[in-house]
């Protein structure tokens, strides 16, 4: 581990410690933990937020815990705020380590590897603001298109590096494009979050990352679970997708007879376990790479990437939450330029899901490789990197999409108080980043780029129909729509219509396509049964 020397004082990062000379100047550990933080960004101004969530990130605390840190900190370092030699106070916004810092680094070892091609290094840290979350990400490259590179399961940015075959990987990326890498919410250098995360929010962070690195259009590429959250990404901004790219990817996580390969529930409970009961070892590790699962090296980079990763609480969560992930249904809606990449005896994920992710898109190209590691790094990664830089570079972009991928909420209103409610509902549906859309008296139809905000709309607008003398129904589908200019079209406005119309009065039912896509994060549902939807057939309602 590194140490880092400032004026008499020297910080070792393996110790844990702050030392004058020969001699230990005692801290606490949170303050410890700042500290540390301070001097690796050295120079560089660090934010309130950024610490809180760096030295209490399962609690919530206000300002003044943070502030009694950096009192305890100057008290340790014999630094006057009014003066400061070491940590000057950015007024509301957050701290700087202003004195200069020596780092003394450790020869490179086989248990942590360094990158042995110093042309890169270890690319900067930044972080985008998301809601209420932090997102970290790095930038790396030069190159004329941009990609995004979402990692599945758990990441850690600046641990990515730590492993040469990763390192690899990546630099090869940032070759030909300019790479951002993130570390999705809930991992890595990302906040970490008391609720779990839907593929939506996961969505809204990649497109706070873009906006955050200046990056209007980019290709996207998702590994694993990496890859529904890029397609769903895909099919609700293609105007900001220049291609996608899946990488050993699925569209279903738990089996059913019409996706035979997925496991069973069984099966998951199964790996739920293994997670209880070893995490903080290389768990997984013989389906994500059997090529290198018992490489002493490798198996002790999979290890501390795991828990640098996550938490075992939150790394169970997660993998909770992946299981409930099915986005069958929105495959058809994807109209970017898309390749499916799969090894042919891949052993996490089987080659038959590949091919069924790649069929349902149109126009989708699908490649076999050759191999059993789930890991793109690991194994031939060169032939997967030259197909992914081919299909970046040499596919013809498609023209500016006109269908895009909704979230339709239909409330069907009666009451005196229907002009007022109407009035407040357009309100409701701008804090809930809809568009209402043209419809008939008696009718409020708006349409969300993701499904969970809409229920969050529908719901609060039920509850607030007894304030205004109204009585609603709702229904709630998402599917691909129309646009032009102002005007959307298209059968997820009837569908949503349809579905108001099963509705009991203040009750949102929505489809089974929007329960899909929101899984099991938090929005409970009653199964309602299958009913007829105007004349597109039988449909699976439930009941928020």
């Amino acid at each position: 581990m590194s140490q880092y020397s400032f004026g008499p004082y020297r910080l070792d990062d393996g110790a844990g410690q702050l030392r004058r000379g020969e001699d230990v100047v005692p801290l606490a550990p949170k303050a410890f933990a700042v500290l540390q933080h301070l001097v690796r960004k050295s120079g560089q101004l660090v934010t309130k937020d950024e610490l809180l969530s760096l030295a209490w990130a399962d609690v919530h605390v206000g300002d003044g815990a943070l502030k009694v840190c950096v009192r305890e900190i100057r008290r340790a370092l014999d630094d006057d705020p009014r003066t400061p030699l070491f940590i000057e106070t950015a007024h509301r916004r957050g701290y700087r380590f202003v004195a200069p810092v020596a780092v003394q680094r450790p020869a490179a070892s086989p248990q942590f590897p360094v990158i042995a091609d110093s042309t890169l290094g270890v690319p900067a840290t930044h972080y985008a603001r998301s809601g209420d979350v932090n997102i970290a990400y790095q930038v790396v490259g030069t190159g004329p298109i941009d990609v995004v590179f979402v990692m599945g399961w758990v990441s850690h940015l600046e641990y990515f590096w730590a492993e040469p075959l990763f390192a690899k990987f990546l630099r090869r990326l940032a070759s030909f494009s300019r790479l951002i890498l993130i570390d999705k919410r809930g991992t890595g250098l990302s906040d970490r979050v008391v609720e779990l995360p839907t593929l939506e929010q996961r969505m809204d962070d990649v497109r706070a990352v873009m906006e955050e690195a200046g990056s209007s259009k980019a290709a996207l590429i998702g590994v694993s679970e990496g890859g529904p959250m890029c397609a769903l990404f895909a099919a609700t901004y293609p105007e900001k997708t220049s291609a996608l790219v899946m990488i050993g990817t699925y569209a279903k996580r738990i089996w059913d007879p019409q996706y035979p390969w997925a496991p069973t529930r069984e099966q998951r409970e199964a790996f739920f376990q293994q997670i209880r009961e070893g995490w903080g070892g290389p768990i997984g590790i013989e389906e994500r790479a059997p090529s290198l699962a018992h490489d002493p090296a490798f198996r002790n980079w999979w290890s501390t990437y795991l828990r640098m990763g996550a938490s075992p609480g939150a790394a169970l969560a997660l993998t909770r939450m992946n299981s409930e992930i099915d986005i069958r249904d929105i495959l058809p809606s994807i109209r970017v330029p898309t390749l499916v990449l799969h090894r042919r005896h891949d052993r996490l994920l089987r080659i038959e899901e590949g091919r069924y992710v790649a069929s349902r898109i149109p126009g989708a190209q699908f490649v076999e490789l050759p191999g059993e590691d789930h890991l793109p790094f690991v194994g031939d990664q060169d032939t997967l990197l030259a197909d992914i830089e081919r299909f970046v570079t040499d596919t013809p972009r498609l023209p500016s999409a006109d269908r895009v991928l909704s979230t339709i909420l239909h409330l069907d209103i009666d009451g005196r108080g229907g002009a007022s409610f109407l009035e407040h509902a357009g309100h409701e549906c701008d804090w809930f980043r809809g568009r209402v859309v043209p419809s008939t008296a008696g009718q409020l139809v708006a349409s969300f780029d993701g499904p969970a905000r809409a229920i969050r709309c529908a719901t609060a607008l039920a509850k607030a129909a007894e304030r205004f003398c109204v009585i609603v129904h709702a229904g709630l589908h998402t599917g691909e729509c129309t646009v032009e200019g102002d005007v959307l079209t298209g059968a997820p406005i009837e569908i949503a219509a349809a579905i108001a119309g099963w509705a009991s009065p203040g009750e949102v039912l929505v489809s089974r396509t929007v329960r899909d896509i929101v899984g099991d994060t938090g929005l409970p549902f009653d199964d309602r049964g299958v009913h007829r939807v105007g004349n597109t057939g039988e449909w699976r309602l439930f009941r928020v």
